[in-house]
Protein backbone atom coordinates (compact mmCIF):
# COMPACT_ATOMS: atom_id res chain seq x y z
CA UNK A 1 0.00 0.00 0.00
CA UNK A 2 1.35 3.64 -1.07
CA UNK A 3 1.78 5.98 1.64
CA UNK A 4 -0.95 8.12 2.37
CA UNK A 5 -3.89 9.12 4.39
CA UNK A 6 -6.66 5.86 5.28
CA UNK A 7 -10.32 6.84 4.53
CA UNK A 8 -12.61 3.88 5.91
CA UNK A 9 -16.01 5.82 4.86
CA UNK A 10 -17.05 6.83 1.66
CA UNK A 11 -20.46 6.70 -0.31
CA UNK A 12 -20.57 6.95 -3.68
CA UNK A 13 -23.91 7.30 -6.17
CA UNK A 14 -24.91 3.46 -5.92
CA UNK A 15 -26.17 4.90 -2.52
CA UNK A 16 -26.37 8.74 -1.44
CA UNK A 17 -23.28 10.25 -3.03
CA UNK A 18 -22.65 12.11 -6.03
CA UNK A 19 -19.80 10.37 -7.70
CA UNK A 20 -20.07 6.85 -9.79
CA UNK A 21 -17.60 4.45 -7.59
CA UNK A 22 -14.69 5.12 -10.41
CA UNK A 23 -15.06 8.37 -9.69
CA UNK A 24 -14.85 8.62 -6.17
CA UNK A 25 -11.58 6.40 -6.43
CA UNK A 26 -10.37 8.67 -8.90
CA UNK A 27 -11.19 11.38 -6.24
CA UNK A 28 -9.20 9.52 -3.35
CA UNK A 29 -6.29 8.63 -5.47
CA UNK A 30 -5.77 12.49 -7.10
CA UNK A 31 -6.04 13.06 -3.01
CA UNK A 32 -3.25 10.89 -1.95
CA UNK A 33 -4.97 8.19 -0.10
CA UNK A 34 -3.25 5.55 0.95
CA UNK A 35 -6.73 3.06 1.16
CA UNK A 36 -10.46 4.48 0.96
CA UNK A 37 -12.80 1.84 2.38
CA UNK A 38 -16.07 1.78 -0.29
CA UNK A 39 -19.18 1.79 2.43
CA UNK A 40 -22.48 2.33 0.83
CA UNK A 41 -25.46 2.55 2.63
CA UNK A 42 -26.73 -1.65 2.53
CA UNK A 43 -24.85 -2.24 -1.08
CA UNK A 44 -21.92 -3.84 -1.99
CA UNK A 45 -22.70 -3.02 -5.40
CA UNK A 46 -20.76 -0.45 -6.41
CA UNK A 47 -18.06 -3.03 -5.23
CA UNK A 48 -16.84 -4.46 -8.97
CA UNK A 49 -16.73 -0.99 -10.46
CA UNK A 50 -14.11 0.36 -7.93
CA UNK A 51 -12.24 -2.93 -8.06
CA UNK A 52 -11.33 -2.39 -11.70
CA UNK A 53 -11.11 1.91 -11.22
CA UNK A 54 -8.43 0.81 -8.35
CA UNK A 55 -6.29 -1.23 -10.73
CA UNK A 56 -2.71 1.15 -11.43
CA UNK A 57 -3.12 3.64 -8.44
CA UNK A 58 -1.31 2.07 -6.25
CA UNK A 59 -4.14 2.98 -3.41
CA UNK A 60 -5.85 0.14 -1.75
CA UNK A 61 -9.43 -0.32 -2.02
CA UNK A 62 -11.34 -1.63 1.44
CA UNK A 63 -14.87 -3.00 0.15
CA UNK A 64 -17.02 -2.32 2.96
CA UNK A 65 -20.64 -1.08 3.67
CA UNK A 66 -22.91 0.90 6.23
CA UNK A 67 -25.74 -1.38 7.04
CA UNK A 68 -28.78 0.55 8.59
CA UNK A 69 -29.71 -0.79 11.89
CA UNK A 70 -31.68 0.89 15.02
CA UNK A 71 -32.48 1.17 18.38
CA UNK A 72 -36.15 2.41 18.82
CA UNK A 73 -36.21 5.74 16.71
CA UNK A 74 -32.52 6.18 16.79
CA UNK A 75 -30.57 5.43 13.85
CA UNK A 76 -27.20 3.71 14.43
CA UNK A 77 -25.16 3.09 11.86
CA UNK A 78 -23.13 0.09 11.63
CA UNK A 79 -19.86 -0.02 8.84
CA UNK A 80 -19.01 -3.30 8.11
CA UNK A 81 -15.67 -4.08 6.10
CA UNK A 82 -14.17 -7.47 4.16
CA UNK A 83 -16.99 -9.62 4.33
CA UNK A 84 -18.43 -11.89 2.21
CA UNK A 85 -21.08 -9.81 -0.17
CA UNK A 86 -22.01 -13.04 -1.07
CA UNK A 87 -23.16 -14.27 2.47
CA UNK A 88 -27.07 -15.06 2.38
CA UNK A 89 -27.69 -14.06 5.34
CA UNK A 90 -27.06 -10.64 4.77
CA UNK A 91 -27.82 -10.10 1.53
CA UNK A 92 -31.50 -11.27 2.82
CA UNK A 93 -31.14 -8.31 5.36
CA UNK A 94 -29.52 -5.91 2.70
CA UNK A 95 -32.41 -6.69 0.16
CA UNK A 96 -35.44 -6.34 2.61
CA UNK A 97 -33.45 -2.89 3.73
CA UNK A 98 -33.37 -1.80 0.36
CA UNK A 99 -36.66 -2.67 -0.95
CA UNK A 100 -38.10 -0.87 2.59
CA UNK A 101 -35.85 2.36 2.10
CA UNK A 102 -37.49 2.48 -1.54
CA UNK A 103 -41.02 2.50 0.00
CA UNK A 104 -40.34 4.67 2.74
CA UNK A 105 -39.18 7.05 0.49
CA UNK A 106 -42.42 6.87 -1.87
CA UNK A 107 -44.33 7.66 1.11
CA UNK A 108 -42.88 10.59 1.79
CA UNK A 109 -42.63 11.78 -1.75
CA UNK A 110 -46.53 11.30 -1.32
CA UNK A 111 -46.92 13.39 1.60
CA UNK A 112 -44.61 16.23 0.13
CA UNK A 113 -46.41 16.38 -2.90
CA UNK A 114 -49.87 17.32 -1.56
CA UNK A 115 -48.03 20.80 -0.47
CA UNK A 116 -45.24 20.47 -3.21
CA UNK A 117 -44.84 20.20 -6.88
CA UNK A 118 -43.01 16.89 -6.09
CA UNK A 119 -43.52 13.41 -7.80
CA UNK A 120 -41.44 10.22 -7.39
CA UNK A 121 -40.39 10.33 -11.19
CA UNK A 122 -38.63 13.49 -9.68
CA UNK A 123 -36.85 11.49 -7.29
CA UNK A 124 -35.83 9.02 -9.64
CA UNK A 125 -34.36 11.57 -11.97
CA UNK A 126 -31.69 12.17 -8.63
CA UNK A 127 -30.40 8.38 -8.80
CA UNK A 128 -28.35 6.54 -10.59
CA UNK A 129 -29.39 3.26 -12.35
CA UNK A 130 -29.64 0.47 -9.16
CA UNK A 131 -28.83 3.05 -6.52
CA UNK A 132 -30.51 2.78 -2.85
CA UNK A 133 -33.02 5.45 -2.69
CA UNK A 134 -33.34 7.45 0.19
CA UNK A 135 -34.41 11.12 1.70
CA UNK A 136 -31.03 12.32 0.38
CA UNK A 137 -32.43 11.78 -3.09
CA UNK A 138 -35.16 13.18 -1.99
CA UNK A 139 -33.71 16.37 -0.88
CA UNK A 140 -31.69 16.51 -4.27
CA UNK A 141 -35.35 16.36 -6.09
CA UNK A 142 -36.29 19.32 -3.26
CA UNK A 143 -33.55 20.95 -4.08
CA UNK A 144 -33.81 20.58 -7.96
CA UNK A 145 -37.23 22.00 -7.71
CA UNK A 146 -36.26 25.07 -5.94
CA UNK A 147 -37.58 24.58 -2.64
CA UNK A 148 -34.50 23.98 -0.80
CA UNK A 149 -30.76 25.63 -0.93
CA UNK A 150 -28.81 22.36 -0.36
CA UNK A 151 -29.40 19.30 1.13
CA UNK A 152 -28.60 20.44 4.10
CA UNK A 153 -31.22 22.67 3.97
CA UNK A 154 -33.97 20.51 2.95
CA UNK A 155 -33.11 18.10 5.82
CA UNK A 156 -33.24 20.93 8.41
CA UNK A 157 -36.31 22.08 6.51
CA UNK A 158 -38.75 20.19 4.51
CA UNK A 159 -37.36 16.79 5.63
CA UNK A 160 -37.08 17.26 9.29
CA UNK A 161 -38.52 14.57 11.31
CA UNK A 162 -40.63 17.25 13.08
CA UNK A 163 -42.15 18.69 9.73
CA UNK A 164 -44.96 15.97 9.23
CA UNK A 165 -43.53 14.35 6.10
CA UNK A 166 -41.34 12.25 8.27
CA UNK A 167 -41.45 8.65 7.85
CA UNK A 168 -39.86 5.53 9.69
CA UNK A 169 -37.61 3.07 8.06
CA UNK A 170 -37.20 -0.41 9.13
CA UNK A 171 -34.15 -1.73 10.28
CA UNK A 172 -32.91 -4.69 12.65
CA UNK A 173 -31.17 -4.03 15.75
CA UNK A 174 -27.31 -3.05 16.14
CA UNK A 175 -26.88 -6.42 17.79
CA UNK A 176 -28.15 -8.07 14.55
CA UNK A 177 -26.22 -6.36 12.73
CA UNK A 178 -23.11 -7.00 14.51
CA UNK A 179 -23.57 -10.38 14.31
CA UNK A 180 -24.88 -10.67 10.27
CA UNK A 181 -21.25 -9.04 9.94
CA UNK A 182 -19.40 -11.22 11.88
CA UNK A 183 -21.63 -14.08 10.39
CA UNK A 184 -20.86 -13.23 6.97
CA UNK A 185 -16.65 -12.43 7.91
CA UNK A 186 -16.65 -9.20 8.23
CA UNK A 187 -15.53 -6.67 11.03
CA UNK A 188 -17.93 -4.07 12.27
CA UNK A 189 -17.52 -0.97 13.67
CA UNK A 190 -19.91 1.61 15.14
CA UNK A 191 -20.38 4.75 13.15
CA UNK A 192 -20.28 8.59 14.36
CA UNK A 193 -21.48 6.84 17.21
CA UNK A 194 -21.12 10.38 19.77
CA UNK A 195 -22.86 12.85 17.83
CA UNK A 196 -24.90 13.80 21.14
CA UNK A 197 -22.89 14.52 23.66
CA UNK A 198 -20.06 13.12 26.28
CA UNK A 199 -22.09 9.24 25.74
CA UNK A 200 -22.27 7.27 22.57
CA UNK A 201 -25.77 6.95 20.74
CA UNK A 202 -25.78 3.18 21.92
CA UNK A 203 -27.11 2.26 25.70
CA UNK A 204 -24.00 1.18 27.19
CA UNK A 205 -25.76 -1.94 28.16
CA UNK A 206 -26.19 -2.38 24.60
CA UNK A 207 -23.04 -1.85 23.58
CA UNK A 208 -21.34 -4.35 26.16
CA UNK A 209 -23.90 -6.85 24.30
CA UNK A 210 -22.49 -5.41 20.91
CA UNK A 211 -18.58 -6.08 22.59
CA UNK A 212 -19.76 -9.41 23.61
CA UNK A 213 -21.50 -10.33 19.93
CA UNK A 214 -18.45 -9.57 18.19
CA UNK A 215 -17.78 -5.18 17.32
CA UNK A 216 -14.98 -4.84 16.25
CA UNK A 217 -14.32 -1.04 16.66
CA UNK A 218 -15.71 2.12 17.21
CA UNK A 219 -15.44 5.39 14.58
CA UNK A 220 -14.08 7.49 16.73
CA UNK A 221 -12.55 10.44 13.90
CA UNK A 222 -15.60 11.84 12.34
CA UNK A 223 -17.00 15.27 12.20
CA UNK A 224 -19.89 14.63 13.72
CA UNK A 225 -18.65 12.91 17.02
CA UNK A 226 -18.38 15.76 19.70
CA UNK A 227 -15.27 16.58 21.68
CA UNK A 228 -16.48 15.27 24.91
CA UNK A 229 -18.05 11.93 22.46
CA UNK A 230 -14.57 11.16 21.25
CA UNK A 231 -12.81 11.16 24.57
CA UNK A 232 -15.64 8.79 26.03
CA UNK A 233 -15.08 6.52 22.93
CA UNK A 234 -11.38 6.36 23.21
CA UNK A 235 -12.07 5.38 26.80
CA UNK A 236 -14.31 2.48 25.76
CA UNK A 237 -12.05 1.75 22.85
CA UNK A 238 -9.41 1.36 25.36
CA UNK A 239 -11.09 -0.78 27.98
CA UNK A 240 -12.83 -3.06 25.42
CA UNK A 241 -9.92 -3.59 23.45
CA UNK A 242 -11.68 -1.70 20.02
CA UNK A 243 -9.78 -0.85 16.80
CA UNK A 244 -10.45 3.08 16.29
CA UNK A 245 -11.17 4.77 13.30
CA UNK A 246 -11.21 7.99 11.48
CA UNK A 247 -12.84 8.69 8.42
CA UNK A 248 -14.56 11.34 6.32
CA UNK A 249 -17.73 9.82 5.69
CA UNK A 250 -17.40 11.86 1.75
CA UNK A 251 -20.78 11.47 -0.62
CA UNK A 252 -18.83 13.78 -2.93
CA UNK A 253 -20.71 17.40 -3.16
CA UNK A 254 -23.61 15.92 -1.27
CA UNK A 255 -21.78 16.96 2.23
CA UNK A 256 -19.61 19.29 3.20
CA UNK A 257 -17.38 16.61 4.40
CA UNK A 258 -14.22 16.21 2.50
CA UNK A 259 -11.86 13.09 1.57
CA UNK A 260 -9.49 12.02 4.80
CA UNK A 261 -10.68 15.06 6.63
CA UNK A 262 -10.13 12.15 9.60
CA UNK A 263 -8.17 8.92 8.40
CA UNK A 264 -7.24 6.13 10.49
CA UNK A 265 -3.83 5.28 11.48
CA UNK A 266 -2.24 2.04 9.82
CA UNK A 267 -1.90 0.34 13.28
CA UNK A 268 -5.91 0.00 13.58
CA UNK A 269 -6.32 -0.81 9.96
CA UNK A 270 -4.09 -3.33 10.43
CA UNK A 271 -6.18 -4.95 13.04
CA UNK A 272 -9.26 -5.22 11.04
CA UNK A 273 -7.65 -6.55 8.10
CA UNK A 274 -6.08 -9.43 10.71
CA UNK A 275 -10.07 -9.97 11.59
CA UNK A 276 -11.64 -10.39 8.66
CA UNK A 277 -12.00 -13.38 6.70
CA UNK A 278 -14.75 -12.60 4.41
CA UNK A 279 -12.79 -10.82 1.52
CA UNK A 280 -9.48 -8.98 1.25
CA UNK A 281 -8.57 -5.45 0.56
CA UNK A 282 -7.57 -4.80 -2.98
CA UNK A 283 -4.15 -3.81 -4.20
CA UNK A 284 -4.52 -1.13 -7.47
Amino acid sequence: MRTGPIDLHTHSSVSDGTETPAELVAAAAEQGLGAVALTDHDSTAGWAAAAAAVQGTGMMLVPGMELSTRIGWSSVHMLGYLFDPASPSLVRETTRLRDDRMHRAERMVAKIGADYDLSWQDVLDQASEGATLGRPHIADALVAKGYARDRSAAFAGILHWRSGYYEPHEAPSPLVGVRLIREAGGVPVLAHPATHGRDTNVPRDHLIELVEAGLGGVEVGHRENTAAGRERLLELAKKYDLVVTGSSDYHGDGKPNRLAENSTDPAQFARIVEQATGSAPIQG
